[in-house]
């Protein structure tokens, strides 16, 4: 018999399956919610598994962020030739960044994946290394390593059910990546094809709440999936890894996701919300903070020594530290500028690697 295990920190914390979790048929999975970031399902999370296409959520997230999608690419013989899914593009056709990205999320388009990595890296192994920069150092995973942008077969190019949880709940903040996430059907106008592309996620079509992201498959990796949920409170991702067949990885995606919605829910605290504790010390918030706990807990707030401390009725479930309101304070540099300079150290290394090329 399963039971609830919380580690009670500060930053995300992991909840393992209840008794009631459901049985699944892919060898590892995850049932994770974007909001806290805690992990409500846990099948063999850490496992290094070979990925397949869900390796496109990284290609697709890297080209928006640090492309211009009104660039004018053009494909070349590589690209052309690459094996598998493809949006069938001609060598020397130009087409812009952005519609490539449509098509590698999209339709899969392998082709699609190696023209964006030759654009903005020069060649599919610089691109990688790029990938690899960006997953560890702005993504925080460190179980994670790609050495193309498609996610055709190589023994090195592995990742794991709980990094690409985390890799999507970046990648789901951006706004123009979950737009393209979720469309369900695209007109597509290339040189060598035109077509009405539709979402090779099948739940993407089917289900309202769904809001994203990839499905996959090579021999060696089984069928892959990332799934994204939108309820009331939350957003659920699900990722599934080596499911015997297509049918199972949905299946099990739908047991997680009724799981999810049938047994947690999520309360989120906004930065910027004060306290008081029993002696009159006031403090502010730095950062807004969630926590999702079974939805039969009975949650609790409490100041103690300087931290926001939220339990339900077995144990911590987070403790969140405050700062002290005081009238003289000392000025300090806020918490987002930090965090902004930080980020902004990562983002020149990254545009003076794609000016070099």
């Amino acid at each position: 018999m399963m039971v609830i295990v919380i580690l009670a920190v500060s930053s995300n914390s992991v909840v393992a399956n209840t008794e009631d979790a459901p049985n699944v048929h892919s060898e590892a999975a995850v049932l994770m919610s974007a909001k806290s970031g805690e992990i409500l399902f846990d099948k063999e999370a850490n496992q290094q598994m070979y990925p397949a296409s869900i390796t496109k959520i990284v290609t697709g997230i890297l080209a928006i962020e640090y492309g211009d999608l009104n660039d004018m690419v053009t494909i070349s013989e590589n690209a052309v030739d690459v094996i598998g899914t493809s949006v069938y593009l001609l060598e020397e056709e130009e087409m812009k960044l952005e519609q490539l990205v449509q098509g590698l999320l999209i339709n899969s388009g392998n082709d699609a994946g190696t023209a964006i990595a030759e654009h903005m890296a020069g060649s599919e192994e610089e691109f990688a290394e790029l990938m690899n920069t960006f997953v560890e150092e702005q993504v925080g995973v460190s179980d994670t390593h790609f050495t193309n942008p498609h996610g055709l077969y190589d023994d090195d190019h592995y990742t794991t059910a709980a990094d690409m949880a985390k890799i999507t709940k970046y990648a789901m903040k951006n706004s123009t990546f979950r737009e393209i996430v979720a469309i369900e059907e695209l007109e597509w106008v290339g040189e060598g094809w035109e077509t009405t592309l539709y979402n090779h996620h099948q739940l993407v079509r089917d289900h309202e709440n769904v809001t994203g992201v990839k499905n996959g498959f090579v021999s060696q990796s089984g069928f892959t999936l990332v799934t994204t949920y939108e309820t009331d409170n939350d957003e659920y991702i699900v990722v599934t890894l080596n499911a015997p067949t297509t049918n199972d990885s949905y299946n099990d995606t739908k047991r997680l996701l009724d799981y999810g919605v049938d047994t947690f829910d999520t309360k989120t605290v906004e930065k910027g919300k004060q306290f008081e504790d029993v002696y009159g010390n006031e403090y502010i918030l730095e950062h807004t903070t969630s926590v999702t706990y079974e939805k039969d807990a009975d949650l609790q707030f409490d100041i103690r020594n300087g931290s926001l401390v939220i339990e339900d009725d077995k144990q911590i479930i987070r403790s969140e530290p405050l700062k002290q309101i005081e009238e003289d304070e000392e000025e300090a540099l806020p918490v987002e500028v930090q965090e902004e300079e930080e980020e902004q150290t990562f983002i020149d290394r990254i545009l003076q690697f794609l000016n070099l090329k």
